[in-house]
Formats: structure tokens, sequence, C-alpha cells
């Protein structure tokens, strides 16, 4: 009996490494053009052409006209959280790239997630949130806690509009490096913003690696080490978070 969706004809679109790569690449949330995607897969242009009809056709990508460019990005967050899961699946089961990227350390110490922030930074915050009582661990992945709503209120979220969208507020997400979780999902991506419009983080041009400034640094030293649950109620300054 065949039931249910068809998905061999969107992991066969997945699986050719010069589409895997478009994918990985816009997995910055950023909107690319096909030659910068061309670039980064290796292909011509003609092909990069082939590969990006097939992908909007199926579903994965979309595609905004500026002028005379065309810019690509991934379709959705369905299309995100897909790739974020192949990508631990990959790490697990040591499909890894022979040759390592010069940036790979840098990767590995904090990157987009495609629109929130993951790695050994990604790891900490979470572990942070969810030490200090701001986050609760929950049978469905995470919830804010009043504490966390009201500590979060004061470095400028507002938790309670980001629950009436139809993205899940927060969702513990896989970190294929670290092999535990960070933040995901609307909350997620709200904090990241909140430290790159804060001076504490900024994104390295060109890739996904997230890299934090000198005041960011010291700040996030500080506030990972506040795990004590009191501290919430010490607003934004007890955190050194941007306010």
């Amino acid at each position: 009996m065949k039931d249910g969706p068809h998905i061999a004809r969107i992991a066969a679109l997945i699986g050719d490494s010069g589409r895997a790569e478009v994918l990985t690449a816009l997995m910055t949330d950023r909107a690319l053009t096909a030659t910068e995607l061309a670039a980064v897969a290796g292909v011509t242009k003609q092909t990069i052409s082939a590969h990006l009809a097939k992908l909007l056709d199926a579903g994965l990508l979309c595609v905004e006209q500026q002028g005379r460019h065309r810019y690509f990005r991934l379709a959705n967050q369905d299309v995100a959280q897909l790739l974020e899961s192949l990508m631990n699946v990959a790490f697990r089961a040591g499909a890894v790239r022979l040759r390592s990227s010069p940036r790979e350390p840098a990767l590995r110490r904090a990157r987009m997630c495609y629109d929130h922030l993951a790695g050994e930074v990604g790891v900490q915050f979470y572990e942070a949130l969810v030490g200090q009582g701001l986050l609760q661990a929950t049978a469905d992945g995470a919830a804010v806690t009043p504490e966390g709503a009201a500590w979060f209120a004061q470095v400028g979220i507002d938790t309670a509009a980001l629950a009436r969208q139809r993205r899940t507020l927060c969702r513990p997400c896989l970190d294929w490096s670290e092999r535990r979780h960070h933040l995901g999902g609307a909350l997620g991506a709200a904090l990241l913003q909140r430290l790159m419009e804060g001076g504490w983080a900024r994104r390295v041009a060109d890739s996904r690696v997230v890299q934090f400034t000198p005041k960011g640094e010291m700040a996030l030293r500080d506030w990972l080490a506040a795990t004590a649950p009191a501290s919430a109620y010490q607003g934004a300054g007890g955190y050194g978070v941007p306010s």
C-alpha cells in the first residue's frame, strides 16, 4: 500500500551535490543571485539555471525580482528545518567533507542556522536560558516561563507577540557540531536579531559564520556566568544583554 506524500522526488532533488550546496548556502536566510549560487556550487550558469528551476518547481526555493536581478532564498521554515535535520543525520553518520573549510572552527563556534544562532555559542545560550529558569523543557520541546517572558521583554523581545505568529515560538534545535540543542523558532530568531542590533555580533560576509565583537565576547562571558535563577529578576543590565 502506498500512502502519504511521495518523498522520493524531494529526496532526489536535495541529494544532488550541486543542489545540496545551493540549499546549504541559503541556510543563512539571505537571498542570493544565480551567479553567486553558481560560484558556491562550482557549476556553470547554465547548470545553475537548471538546478534553480527544479528547486523552484518543487517549492523548495522562492525568487524575488529586483530590477534586472533575481534573488533566490529558501521557500519557508519547513525547508530550513528539513535541511537542519539532514545536516544532523549526515554528521552523526560520518558524512563529513573530506577537506574542511578554513572557516570550519569559526563555523563550529557560532553560525547561522537559517535565522537563529547555532554552534558552541548557540548551545551555551540555550542551556543558560534553561538553567536560569527563563525557558523550561517540555514534552513538546520548550516553553517560556513567566520569568522568561519578563526578562525577554526587558531586552526588547515581546514573547506574546511572537507567540501569535504561525511559527513555533521556541524550539530546541539539535546542533550538528555540538550534538546538543540550540534555540530555534521565532524566539531564537528574535534573540539573534537583538544580539546583532545591540552590536554583540555580526554575520561574516559570504559565510554562515557569526562573529562576536570584543564587546559581545565580554558581555557574553558575563551573561553566561550568571547561572543563578534569581538573576532573572535583575533585568537586561544584570545579564549585559544589549538593551
